[in-house]
């Protein structure tokens, strides 16, 4: 039986290059000044979904919420064997946190119709709160099954899994639709396709076009831009290169519960912590060693 696979991907700085400039004055994250990576566990989320069509068939569809370079890791998840990918930007979703971002994909979800499986990276490296997937579920009404290993099988609309639980490993079973978190460790992602990274490094979503026909053309007039635009936006479309693109009223948001007005979590400062000491203490494994090692815990208010 073929299965109808969402993944939500996400294009996140690497938090491995904090800069002084991490951070806008708002409290915002100052994403030009960091460079722009696949988030890691999405790749893994994404691999665990073309797996499952691989072995049972349906489709993978990837979305992803930002800005319009954003449609960067939409080329990549075609690059890897996505059937559909869509991007949604929209300045009015700009600075949303966990519970924003949930309901956003969510009603991304809602609009993209028939889903069996929702895939999600286990959490994103630039907030670490592992928190947008649950929300997705909670606000789909699906159960979630989180820290995804391994999926065992899938027969009847319940699906078999493992979840890491830290020291070991539990199985689940669970009725579809599902949301599911997978962890790192989960799979190896499969590289890009050399085919199909010749075919669809041209793809582009509406915005992309747009700026790079006003780049080529220069100067003409607002018809003629317009009428190169929709020349261009149906030359893609036909060769199947045109990335969805939509907008919050495209899928019946509530601009309320989206970006700040919908955003009740506000970050006050990004650090880089450095640590500065030298050297190491080595302590005996004794109870006169570990008594010593407690007590400099102590002084240094590591403890208590």
């Amino acid at each position: 039986m073929p299965y109808d696979i969402v993944v939500c991907v996400k294009q996140v700085p690497d938090t491995t290059n904090i800069t002084a400039e991490a951070m806008k004055e708002d409290g915002t994250v100052n994403r030009a000044a960091l460079p722009a990576i696949f988030n890691p566990e999405d790749l893994n989320a994404l691999e665990a979904a073309l797996e499952i069509r691989d072995r049972y068939g349906g489709t993978v569809t990837a979305i992803s919420m930002g800005p319009p370079k954003a449609a960067e890791v939409l080329r990549d998840c075609l690059y890897r064997g996505a059937d559909r990918v869509i991007l949604i930007t929209d300045r009015r979703a700009a600075a949303s946190d966990t519970l924003a971002t949930s309901y956003i994909l969510a009603q991304t979800i809602r609009t993209i119709g028939r889903f069996d499986i929702v895939m999600c990276g286990r959490q994103a490296i630039d907030g670490d709160t592992a928190q947008v997937g649950p929300q997705i579920a909670e606000k789909l009404g699906i159960p979630q099954v989180t820290y995804l290993e391994k999926i065992d099988w899938i027969e009847n609309g319940t699906a078999r899994v493992r979840r890491n639980v830290g020291r070991g490993w539990e199985v689940v079973e669970v009725k579809l639709p599902v949301l599911f978190t997978v962890i790192g460790g989960a799979n190896q992602p499969r590289p890009p396709a050399a085919k199909k990274v010749m075919r669809y490094k041209r793809a582009r979503i509406p915005a992309e076009i747009e700026a790079e026909v006003k780049t080529g053309l220069g100067q003409v007039s607002d018809e003629e831009l317009l009428d190169a635009i929709e020349r261009r936006k149906q030359e893609l479309a036909r060769q199947g290169l045109l990335i969805e693109q939509w907008s919050l009223d495209d899928i019946h948001a509530d601009l309320n519960r989206c970006g700040l007005p919908g955003s009740p979590t506000k970050v006050y400062r990004v650090q880089a912590i450095v640590l500065t000491k030298k050297g190491f203490t080595n302590i005996p494994p004794t109870e006169e060693g570990i008594r010593r090692l407690i007590d400099e815990l102590v002084v240094d208010r590591t403890l208590g």
